[in-house]
């Protein structure tokens, strides 16, 4: 039996009914303990364990008001919540306790049962009924781990006795078992559904990815992204056009998981109706600015770079928002970074974009890529621009797709074993020689 802390010796019961512990048998109250058992153990309701839990007790150990508290961790922090409670107005059950706070909270912190005979002479009690007078808490423990406590309040000065301990003690210590079981399946449950939403989000956002690898005059043109988590905030996209041209862009969502692909969502969405419109870069650019300013929260954020190119001259206009910059490298070996130095888009209400171009001679190579790509790395250095350069140097002459995964497999490499920190997205954009164009 947990310890027990009392505030002054017992003395005779202002209340004696037929139904307390005293006028039941050791046999009597062993047999109703283990039919309550039962039938809460076949609920795997947390909800409905514990509201069966809350009143069966009331059959052993009479009370005017109670509450069972769970546990709840998140984190480093860790409070204490009312899940069921009865003879409270819920006001006063709102409130979540901190471990060592009150009757309640000194008993999930020290495993150890408590009976006050007379709450108004000790300085820990919190006031949740204002008639309260005795009160009687016991620890909830499954597997050795406390994960609650069960609360009982009298209106009579000191209504709860030793037996009174003994037996919501054993109560306790029968229905932890139940309401473990409850958390787990309701756990399960949860893992469950959140499996199936993951499923779901994977699908709808790999349908917002292009399927397959463009196909363009005089260029070989592949994409590739990699989420850190189920879903990311990634994006790239081929937007063709009737006159031959083909939008090429990137983007980096602020955040991560399921909020930074509805994020992502929403900018496909922005960036594809303005491209609709035959719009200039910098328009472009200004309008889905405007637009995600409205629809995101204050902190909320996209960087990207969206160009177009024409293979008929050879030229790639583009426009960047505070995306890292585009990474050109010639045929001879030297290599530029491409940025116009725009800022992101969403933070301010209006701003202005610049587009620049650049035209590409037989053997250049632009990569576009997210931070996720150069921030890879292990103890505290990164991958970095330079083993980009030296990668894509290396495979140069491999094609657009087997490039990107090339760049993907480096950073990987160089940071295992820890894995990537970040959504990862590489788009190779090569302007082949004559003899190998693709027709």
């Amino acid at each position: 039996m947990p310890a027990l802390s009392t505030d002054s010796d017992p003395a005779p019961s202002a209340t004696a009914s037929a139904t307390s512990p005293e006028a039941l048998s050791f046999e009597t109250k062993f047999r109703l303990l283990l039919d309550i058992t039962r039938t809460i153990s076949r609920s795997l309701d947390l909800d409905e364990t514990l509201s069966l839990i809350i009143d069966s007790v009331k059959s052993f150990v009479p009370y005017d008001s109670a509450a069972i508290y769970v546990l709840e961790t998140n984190g480093r922090d860790r409070r204490i919540r009312a899940t069921v409670y009865r003879g409270y107005d819920e006001a006063s059950m709102e409130r979540l306790l901190r471990l060592g706070e009150g009757f309640v909270g000194w008993v999930v912190q020290s495993g150890g049962a408590i009976v006050i005979p007379d709450v108004r002479n000790d300085q820990r009690y919190i006031s949740s009924d204002p008639l309260t007078m005795s009160e009687i808490v016991v620890p909830i423990i499954a597997n050795n781990r406390i994960i609650g406590a069960l609360n009982l309040e009298s209106r009579t000065l000191d209504a709860y006795k030793a037996a009174d301990l003994e037996v919501l003690t054993l109560f306790a210590s029968a229905a932890a078992i139940s309401i473990e079981k409850a958390i787990l399946h309701q756990e399960r449950l949860e893992k469950r559904r959140l499996e199936s939403e993951l499923a779901i989000a994977r699908q709808v956002q790999r349908s917002l990815l292009p399927d397959r690898a463009p196909t363009v005059e005089g260029f070989d043109i592949a994409g590739l992204t990699v989420p850190n988590e189920a879903v990311g905030g990634d994006y790239y996209d081929f937007i063709p056009f009737p006159n031959h041209q083909l939008g090429i862009a990137i983007a980096d969502v602020s955040g991560k998981g399921i909020p930074a692909a509805l994020i992502m969502a929403t900018f496909r969405a922005c960036l594809r109706a303005q491209v609709r419109n035959d719009f200039s870069i910098r328009v472009i650019l200004r309008k889905v600015n405007y637009l995600l300013w409205e629809s995101l929260d204050s902190s909320q954020y996209v960087t990207a770079v969206y160009g177009v190119l024409d293979p008929a001259s050879r030229r790639f206009s583009y426009g960047d928002a505070g995306h890292n910059p585009a990474l050109l490298l010639h045929a001879d070996g030297s290599y530029e970074e491409l940025s116009c130095g725009n800022t992101v888009l969403g933070l301010f209400e209006d701003r202005k974009y610049i587009e620049c171009y650049c035209t590409l001679q037989p053997g250049d190579i632009i990569v576009l890529y997210t931070d996720g790509l150069t921030e890879a790395g292990q103890d505290g250095e990164e991958f970095g621009l330079a083993r980009l350069i030296e990668t894509v140097q290396r495979q140069r002459e491999a094609p657009a797709q087997e490039l990107a995964r090339a760049i993907y497999d480096a950073a990987r490499t160089f940071a295992s074993p820890a894995p990537l920190g970040d959504d990862l997205t590489v788009v190779v954009i090569k302007a082949l020689p004559a003899a190998t164009e693709k027709g």
